[in-house]
């Protein structure tokens, strides 16, 4: 495998980073505004050039990393969220133009551009799409969106997102892409099997648990998944020790942060109590009571970061919220280095093994001519 170098832009805590530099890429430079994550990153990425503040007044700077093989990052998604506002001017979401400019500057071999799905997803972002595409053909790049969810490659946690991959002056084939990126898959942890080994909340090893109470809502909002719906009041969703989680939040902490029972988590009941009370309410039977029992609770730091896959001796800088924000902002790191690691094998020419499955088939992702992208994408 070859070395490459990269460029890191919209950086925050640095997951995205840990995933590219674990499979083999150099960051010689990289890009944040918000102060405490730029703590984070420096303390974690200290090789690398960060500059901090908008990436935009450090254009001239970037002329000195003209040729640096792989730009990546992921630019803020709130306007395009559907947990967010979707609002199309929302200033946020001129920073993918921001990002493409970068592209402009730097010509590398390839980019990686990642984001929330909906905007590969949402014909309310067609538009959207065909302007990234033009403006990446006129640069000399062909870009196709890769719609990847995080579980399937060792992530513990429902976490789809899109990745727009462009190479430059060589065309994408679909196909190909996808069995590079089938090979990076691997099998996926428990929630228990993720955090278990940290010990109980508060205890040396799993300190900083959020407080905020958990109480139960007075007009539930059902589905057929106890982990799904609302039946606690706030948007922290209860967690599948056994399973999974669903997307952790990028405005966690308070009671945005995701519920865990400790004490099943640590086989001091036998009884679920979340999945008790759910079968309750699907009943009909409503309790006589508002607040959650003690043992549960949110979970703690260190716990959403091993859920993102961060490594577990990795330092995060900045108040309990901010350090929550940072977590739930980040890129899997697993999920990064799956993508990094296709794209490097892209760029080296590995042979491919077509003989290969994977979760994603060729026949959900129809190799269609750019032009006729549009016409996929949007269904």
């Amino acid at each position: 495998m070859s070395t490459y170098t990269g460029l890191s832009l919209f950086s925050g805590a640095g997951g995205m980073d840990v995933g590219f530099k674990k499979a083999g890429v150099n960051i010689v430079w990289s890009n944040e505004l918000d102060k405490d994550a730029c703590n984070t990153y420096e303390a974690n990425h200290p090789e690398s050039t960060l500059f901090r503040g908008d990436v935009r007044n450090a254009f001239n700077e970037l002329e000195v990393y003209k040729g640096t093989d792989i730009i990546f990052g992921g630019p803020p998604c709130q306007g395009f969220s559907v947990a967010g506002k979707m609002d199309p001017n929302d200033e946020r979401s001129t920073l993918i133009w921001t990002y493409l400019d970068a592209v402009r500057i730097i010509k590398p071999k390839a980019f990686v551009l990642e984001n929330v799905s909906a905007l590969a997803k949402l014909e309310k972002w067609k538009d959207v799409r065909t302007k990234m595409f033009q403006i990446a053909n006129e640069m000399g790049y062909s870009c196709y969106p890769f719609l990847l969810n995080s579980s399937n490659y060792g992530v513990p946690q429902k976490r789809e997102r899109v990745f727009f991959i462009g190479l430059l002056n060589k065309d994408i084939d679909v196909e190909k892409m996808l069995k590079r990126i089938n090979v990076q898959e691997k099998p996926t942890k428990t929630i228990r099997e993720t955090i278990s080994h940290l010990g109980p909340a508060g205890s040396p090893n799993n300190p900083h648990t959020c407080e905020a109470r958990i109480t139960l809502a007075s007009n539930p909002v059902l589905r057929k998944s106890p982990y799904a719906g609302m039946i606690f009041n706030g948007m922290g969703r209860p967690l599948d020790i056994e399973g999974i989680a669903n997307t952790l939040p990028a405005s966690m902490g308070g009671n945005k942060t995701p519920i865990i029972d400790e004490a099943l988590l640590y086989h001091s009941a036998s009884d679920n109590w979340i999945v008790d009370y759910h079968s309750k309410l699907m009943e009909g039977i409503m309790p006589e009571f508002t607040d959650a029992p003690s043992r549960l609770r949110r979970i703690t730091l260190k716990e959403a970061a091993l859920i993102q896959t961060f490594p577990e001796d990795y330092i995060f800088k900045g108040s309990k919220s901010a350090v929550y924000r940072q977590i739930g902002n980040a890129v899997p790191c697993l999920l990064a280095q799956a993508v990094a690691s296709a794209v490097i094998d892209e760029l080296d020419s590995k042979p491919i093994d077509f003989n290969l499955s994977g979760q994603i088939s060729i026949d959900s992702y129809l190799q269609k001519p750019q032009k006729n992208l549009e016409e996929y994408i949007s269904i």
